[in-house]
């Protein structure tokens, strides 16, 4: 199956910068259509969505970050970036990584659809 390896996060302060990290790596066959989402989630918060691109690209941030954050995508090593910039306090959160995608399934020999979340990292930003 296909896993995902989060790394980055840490401490900043309010104004700076850190860049996540998203990989997915695994042996599947028929592998294809991977998409990555990041979400967040503060204590006494639902998890939202921050930032997203799909399969072919195109990219969206929520209005909380835009024009702060972006998304990108490395074809080759099926990884994504987060950049954040000009953090603030509010910022502050466990950021997850989720990636969907289509795979070859078995039981019906066709594809069908997957996806797995990543163990989560801590961004604390100081004010």
């Amino acid at each position: 199956q296909v896993q995902v390896t989060q790394s980055g996060g840490g401490l900043a302060q309010a104004g700076g910068s850190l860049t996540l990290s998203c990989a997915a790596s695994g042996h599947i066959i028929g592998l294809r259509d991977m998409g990555f989402r990041w979400y967040r989630q503060s204590p006494g918060n639902q998890r939202e969505m921050v930032a997203e691109i799909s399969a072919d690209g195109t990219t969206n941030t929520s209005d909380s970050v835009t024009d702060r954050f972006s998304i990108s995508k490395d074809e080759a090593k099926n990884t994504v970036l987060l950049t954040m910039k000009h953090l603030k306090p509010e910022d502050s959160a466990v950021y997850y990584c989720f990636v969907h995608y289509s795979f070859f399934a078995e039981d019906v020999r066709d594809h069908s659809r997957g996806a797995r979340w990543g163990q989560g990292t801590q961004v604390t930003v100081s004010s």
